[in-house]
């Protein structure tokens, strides 16, 4: 007879060992609540005769139970219960202690690969993942119940950032209100915040601020430029005050203080670069940061805002300096930028940031884009009024929200976290059979609900003490010591995610076609995408719970579903033989398609991906085709909400080589110049899921890398 492990191993049936553990608690009690040798045979033989070529451990467990409370010995089957739970412990244990010992010395593939923006063997970023093992850890034991980790474990769900769960107090991401804390004033540890009365001084604030923050966050965060504008008006009125009072004539007064004012700009703006990609959170990185470029968001402060977003587009195209001097692609922070009818076209006012963008795009793959025309007719709220804002991060978007005064709000909101249903785990699990199909679709719906539930509950015990940065000095809330912020998270303040991964492969088992197919696979496609949607209004409805379908950026769980997928149902050509599977609803990647088409079938489902989504299309160089860049911008502008463009510009430290760094067929990144293979000597930035990566990938997420096929190539679009 065969014993089946937990770990799903099996090893050979062994007596002996039901005999110690029985000893072992044998040990614990009087003589007279003992069993005997007699009586312990009695139950080996007992499983023995069962005839079972394969059994359990567990069973076997249950069976020793229930065979000493028959033969009378409670005290003896309670002392068993108890090691057999000392036992469980142990395990789990164990398993912990060996991740830290793999992450401590740079053994663990798991996590030198979680994040392709944390280096795993930067103190910091270790004593970030040490937490993380913990918090996983109990999480897993303790705080969710046992279907919720056992469909986590198989893939069936994912439930995210449980290395966080641990504290209750931690959100996922938000856009931080910088207008309040400046304006009003704020506190970072114990120390007030005054309002700045300069530029330069207010973005070296909001540096320090986004990095406190981001350090009581695990996701990313937003903020908008527009909020620093009014300070650059005050740095002019200083520098014109200044002249005055030396009685320059007024032109000259004038002249002078803008060129001063630029110089500060330009100071500021390299400032805000340099501290944001320099500082790191209590997360072990840079601050996952965004940065909005928004004209329409002003009509006080037009002029001066667009004076900072033309510096900052000027100081990113230029990028910054690597250890060895030589200007690469950075990381942070994501741009994103506003098309508008003020810079949407050649004659409009502010066209020239675009066309600034567009370069940008071509040199650096930043700013991703949003059109303020497609989101307006999307994100209505209860007035009517359509609105425009930016995502939280890369690509969470919250829903449109009005105050108790009639005014819309955005910033100083967030989402209260993410649980991702494998829909590609649906459908092979139906074999086929559609009937089957939307009630396992249903059944794993519920399940990503009790995980959502639990996720909220959780976050709903915490109070503004916990951190005073977001719901005491105005990042995300002004409480009053003390206070809950459960009211915070009703209403549709805020929201929390159903996330989804696999749409292309769920359909494609389903139906034989892709989504991209007229008919058939694209008429399931959005079927699938209208369930997820129908069932965020059913539990927002009964809970007063902002519920958002989201399109999830699984980074390092594409890898983590695609080997559980194989596990459970074998190699299933073009469907489990890859190491990773697609993304949220995107078009998968080796699929040939071109840019425009491509924008325009994912429209289509990115519109029933309320809560977060954003679709792409990779290019070959095109710096020296600014023309095509704006093509495909004015493209976005009219049919699309959220864009951006993959370009790819590396550098090779080993022979100096600028242009892209390849994948050879064992998913080893090589420089095609010299073949340099050292990860330590190339900068490599690629778009990871929505932010740019630059510390290299898993192997899922790098053969994934490595398929991404060319939608707009610089000849064809000459």
């Amino acid at each position: 007879m065969k014993v089946i492990k937990r770990d799903g191993h099996m090893v050979d049936y062994c007596p002996e060992k039901i005999e110690s553990a029985i000893n072992k608690a044998n040990a614990e009690v009087e003589d007279d609540d003992q069993a005997s040798a007699t009586q312990i045979r009695n139950i080996e033989k007992y499983i023995e005769n069962l005839g079972k070529k394969r059994i359990l451990v567990e069973d076997i467990q249950d069976i020793i139970e229930m065979k000493l409370m028959s033969i009378g010995k409670y005290k003896l089957a309670k002392k068993y219960i108890t090691y057999r739970y000392t036992r469980e412990l142990v395990r789990k244990s164990n398993t912990t202690d060996l991740a830290i010992k793999e992450l401590i010395d740079g053994e663990n593939e798991y996590w030198n690969t979680e994040n392709s923006n944390k280096n795993a063997k930067i103190v910091t970023t270790q004593r970030d993942y040490l937490a993380g093992i913990t918090s996983s850890d109990i999480t897993r034991r303790f705080l969710l119940p046992e279907e919720i980790v056992s469909a986590h474990d198989d893939g069936i769900i994912h439930f995210h950032d449980a290395d966080y769960f641990a504290q209750n107090a931690l959100h996922n991401c938000d856009l931080i209100d910088l207008e309040d804390m400046l304006q009003n004033g704020t506190n970072i540890n114990g120390v007030m915040i005054e309002k700045p009365h300069r530029f330069l001084t207010a973005v070296t604030i909001a540096t320090q601020l986004i990095t406190a923050v981001n350090s009581s966050q695990y996701g990313g965060c937003t903020i908008t430029l527009t909020h620093l504008a009014p300070f650059v008006r005050d740095s002019y009125n200083c520098y014109l005050k200044k002249y005055k009072d030396r009685k320059f004539s007024k032109a000259d007064c004038e002249k002078y203080a803008k060129e001063d004012l630029h110089k500060e700009i330009v100071d500021g703006v390299q400032t805000f670069q340099y501290q944001i990609n320099s500082m790191t959170t209590t997360n072990g990185q840079s601050p996952f940061l965004s940065v909005c470029m928004y004209i329409g968001e002003t009509d006080e402060y037009k002029e001066e805002l667009a004076m900072i977003i033309e510096e900052v587009l000027k100081q990113r195209i230029e990028g910054m300096k690597n250890d060895q001097g030589v200007y690469v692609t950075p990381a942070f922070p994501k741009l994103l930028y506003i098309l508008e009818e003020d810079n949407i076209k050649e004659d409009s006012k502010y066209f020239y940031l675009t066309r600034l963008a567009a370069e940008c795009t071509a040199k650096r793959m930043v700013p991703d884009y949003i059109s303020e025309k497609v989101m307006k007719q999307l994100k209505i709220d209860k007035t009517g009024e359509g609105r425009c804002y930016p995502c939280m991060g890369c690509r969470s978007f919250l829903t449109p929200y009005v105050d108790k005064d009639g005014k819309p709000k955005y910033y100083g909101r967030f989402n209260q976290g993410v649980v991702t249903i494998n829909l590609v785990d649906v459908a092979l699990s139906s074999d086929k059979n559609m009937e089957d199909f939307w009630n396992i679709f249903e059944e794993r719906l519920e399940l990503c609900h009790r995980a959502l539930q639990i996720r909220h509950k959780r976050l709903s015990k915490a109070t503004s003490d916990v951190a005073p940065i977001l719901w005491q000095y105005g990042a995300l809330a002004r409480l009053k010591k003390g206070e809950s912020i459960h009211d915070l998270l009703h209403h549709g303040y805020s929201t929390i995610s159903l996330g989804y991964a696999g749409l292309y492969e769920c359909v494609k088992y389903m139906t034989g076609h892709s989504h991209t197919d007229n008919g058939k696979g694209k008429d399931f496609g959005l079927q699938v995408m209208q369930k997820l949607n129908d069932k965020c209004r059913e539990w927002k409805e009964a809970e007063d719970i902002d519920y958002s379908v989201y399109g999830t950026p699984i980074e390092s769980t594409t890898y983590k579903f695609a080997k559980s997928l194989r596990e459970r149902f074998g190699v299933i050509k073009g469907i489990t033989d890859r190491n990773y599977i697609t993304n949220s609803y995107h078009i998968p990647v080796f699929e040939e398609i071109d840019a425009f088409k491509k924008l325009s079938i994912e429209s289509e489902f990115q519109k029933l991906s309320p809560g977060g989504a954003i679709s792409y299309i990779e290019t070959s160089n095109l710096s020296n085709n600014l023309g095509a860049i704006i093509e495909v911008i004015k493209f976005i502008y009219d049919n699309i909400m959220y864009a951006e463009l993959n370009t790819k510009l590396d550098y090779c430290g080993e022979c100096g080589y600028t242009g892209e760094i390849l994948i050879d067929e064992n998913l080893e990144w090589y420089c095609p110049n010299c073949g340099n293979k050292d990860h330590n000597k190339m900068n490599v930035a690629r778009r990871t899921c929505g932010y740019i990566g630059s510390n290299f990938w898993n192997k899922g997420r790098t053969e994934e890398i490595k398929e991404r096929v060319i939608h707009l190539d610089n000849k064809d679009a000459a």
